[in-house]
């Protein structure tokens, strides 16, 4: 199987991989066939607000094998900048892609987030929707920081080949990284609030709401106390460094040469 190449950049100072949705799809496969190991994240504008103000965050994300263009957001900022990027794919999607693929290579998953409730009926729901998908384990995403090493430990020993991580950022950047060689997993993927929304506990915004980039705009209207302060903070310093990049000239992306 041929791979696509990847190209790596820092937008507006935050790592961010220049890959078709379909490709990064080719390169997991690869990967679970290969037995090589990838680490995902999505970028959206509260990630990459929060990752210039915390390093630790910022240092995990430069430290994963891949960071695909998640949040809308991202991606009408790249276009109103006048820069040409990949289609983004939004994480819960790229997630039913994922559970897809792993049915039809035969390859085991593994659920870490949410309550216990909620990551139970993801599990299930996601073993209906997707006929053969196996589930090598579950657990929910209340552990203390003493219970890490047993928590990895039981994702270890299921032999999963995909741990799909549900829970908040910073802290499921954190965990992949600080514990990433003792997982053995072949791809440990961030995805955020997106239990949730598999096991139906929240809706999911309208297609349309989803279409023109506003379906975090539709999260915030149905957790106002819990994400409206965040999305109005993180949005009005996102628009703001996109207006300096535009209007004073600041180079806004370059080529991560670490990479």
């Amino acid at each position: 199987m041929k791979t696509e190449s990847i190209r790596r950049v820092r937008f507006l100072g935050c790592p961010a991989d220049l890959i078709s949705p379909q490709a990064l799809l080719d390169d997991i496969e690869h990967a679970l066939i290969n037995d090589t190991r990838i680490r995902l994240e999505g970028l959206n504008v509260a990630k990459l607000v929060d990752a210039r103000q915390d390093p630790e965050l910022m240092y995990a994300l430069e430290q994963v094998e891949r960071v695909h263009i998640d949040g809308a957001g991202i991606a009408l900022g790249m276009k109103w900048l006048k820069y040409t990027a990949p289609a983004r794919r939004a994480g819960i999607d790229l997630l039913g892609d994922l559970c897809a693929l792993s049915a039809r290579l035969n390859a085991s998953i593994y659920l870490l987030g949410a309550k216990e409730s909620v990551v139970t009926r993801t599990a299930q729901c996601l073993a209906a929707r997707y006929p053969g998908l196996r589930i090598a384990g579950i657990h929910d995403g209340y552990f203390s920081p003493e219970e890490e090493l047993s928590v990895v430990e039981g994702i270890r020993n299921s032999g999963a080949k995909l741990l799909f991580i549900g829970i908040s950022s910073p802290k499921k950047e954190v965990f992949l990284r600080k514990h990433w060689e003792q997982l053995g997993v072949n791809l440990g993927m961030g995805v955020g609030g997106s239990f949730d929304v598999i096991s139906g506990m929240l809706p999911r915004a309208p297609k349309w709401m989803q279409h023109i980039g506003m379906e975090w705009c539709f999260r915030m209207l149905i957790e106002p106390r819990r994400l409206g302060w965040r999305y109005l903070r993180t949005n009005f310093i996102y628009s703001t460094l996109l207006a300096k990049s535009k209007f004073t000239g600041t180079q806004h992306i370059v080529e991560d040469s670490h990479y």
